[in-house]
């Protein structure tokens, strides 16, 4: 045997043997395009660790929260990564369910991570999860149709202004529809635009006591409003479009406004993918006229390690890899800047690239840092929250309500019935849960 052959068979032999040994580690995501995007962008993480393997879930926003509450409940240990919201992380956290993310690798720079957005993640102290992207809520509209609609939208519009902007802007016969608003069932779905909604007309999901005030009259002014509008001036099945499929119908030129996620204004104005990019406007989330609370939520996606995985540190190394300033820049140097992942690092805001090519950046983290969880409505509350209330129940009662409005969305119910019967289901659950004595 030549000194070659056996130089390269040796060779063989050491990466086989290393590939035997490499760990690979489950990630459960959900399918928004920043999580596709930082799929496409792992070569420079997997070369960089060559000991570690991915292996991918990618879920629609409500099969993932199913998923990982399960997984996570049962301490079944199918993921080693899981994408969650800034509502499981501090419930978890408290029930041990998830592994603190102290020692992260030298330069990540913890103390870089937005306050608003890291004091959401922090239990006693110890972060439980790092945060992938944050967000709040606004208004995007189309310029264009506003201009030719002889509209002029405040920067603080009231939902009067949202309601006649609509009308004037709905042009059926070219499909275009005036306002796109989320209409699928679930808690992170529909009850996280409704909620906000209702907050923004002084509503509030329960009282002192913990009854529900799903039959209060703000409540049910909100629900009539959305309806109403949804109804005369919204694109025809919309009971069944969520984030992605707004994002997807404003792209196309079919939506006069849309009120979401902070995080969609940099894809509405992408030139690749938004046949509209030049004609986006922004303005801040509606409020009722007299009520001042403009319903902006708190939201972040962020990347947490279950307790029961036996790949921690494998799974660190990912979780410090895609949330870190490096990630950031690896986006603005493959997509621009203002495709990076918003909302989590001061760093970012102070970046005057980003704040060139984000026109919509200053709003953003000015909506993130006005965000008041400990108040959300203007009534007094037992709960903390945004557009969702912080205990563990919600998640049940939020989705089962979601169902019910969504229903009167598609018309299978009266506006009147979806109240009663979300008010009964909401009592009930509060009541077996404890809170109503």
């Amino acid at each position: 045997m030549t000194y070659k052959s056996w130089l390269l068979g040796a060779v063989s032999a050491c990466a086989f043997a290393f590939a035997a040994h490499a760990e690979t580690i489950t990630i459960a995501t959900v399918n928004n395009g920043d999580m596709i995007r930082m799929q496409k962008l792992t070569d420079a993480f997997t070369s960089d660790h060559p000991g570690i393997e991915l292996e991918w879930v990618t879920l629609e926003e409500n099969v993932l929260r199913q998923r990982v509450t399960t997984d996570i409940a049962t301490n079944g240990g199918q993921y080693d990564v899981m994408t969650i919201g800034n509502y499981e992380v501090p419930i978890w956290g408290k029930q041990g369910w998830l592994l603190a993310l102290d020692n992260m690798p030298d330069g990540y720079d913890a103390g870089d991570l937005l306050p608003a957005i890291a004091g959401g993640l922090t239990v006693d102290g110890k972060l439980y999860a790092a945060p992938f992207y944050g967000e709040s809520a606004m208004l995007m509209y189309r310029t264009d149709l506003a201009e030719k609609a002889g509209i002029s939208m405040p920067a603080q519009p009231t939902w009067d202004d949202i309601k006649a902007a609509a009308e004037a802007m709905t042009d059926r016969d070219r499909e275009i529809y005036g306002i796109c608003l989320r209409g699928k069932a679930g808690w992170g779905e529909n009850m996280a635009f409704l909620t906000a909604m209702a907050n923004s007309y002084g509503a509030r999901w329960f009282d002192m006591d913990w009854k529900p005030q799903l039959d209060s009259p703000e409540w049910k002014a909100a629900l009539a409003d959305y309806l109403d509008m949804m109804g005369k001036y919204g694109p025809p099945g919309a009971s069944s479009n969520g984030f992605n499929e707004n994002l997807a119908l404003f792209q196309q030129g079919k939506c006069g406004m849309w009120i979401d996620a902070t995080v969609a204004a940099s894809f509405v104005t992408n030139k690749k993918d938004s046949q509209v990019a030049d004609s986006v406007g922004f303005a801040q989330f509606p409020n009722k006229a007299g009520v001042d609370n403009h319903g902006n939520w708190l939201w972040s996606w962020n990347l947490a390690i279950p307790a029961s995985s036996q790949k921690a540190d494998a799974a660190k190394a990912f979780v410090a890899w895609a949330t870190s300033r490096g990630y950031t820049e690896l986006v603005a140097k493959n997509e621009g800047w203002a495709a990076s992942p918003p909302g989590t690092r001061t760093s970012l805001y102070e970046n005057p690239q980003y704040q060139k090519a984000a026109p919509f950046a200053k709003m953003t983290l000015d909506t993130i840092n006005s965000v008041d969880t400990t108040h959300p409505s203007v009534q007094d509350v037992p709960y903390t929250g945004g557009q969702f209330v912080s205990i563990p129940e919600f998640q049940g009662i939020g989705t089962a309500v979601g169902q019910l409005f969504s229903a009167a969305l598609a018309g299978n119910m009266n506006a009147d019935q979806a109240v009663q019967a979300a008010t009964a289901l909401a009592t009930r659950e509060m009541t077996k849960a404890g809170y109503i004595k």
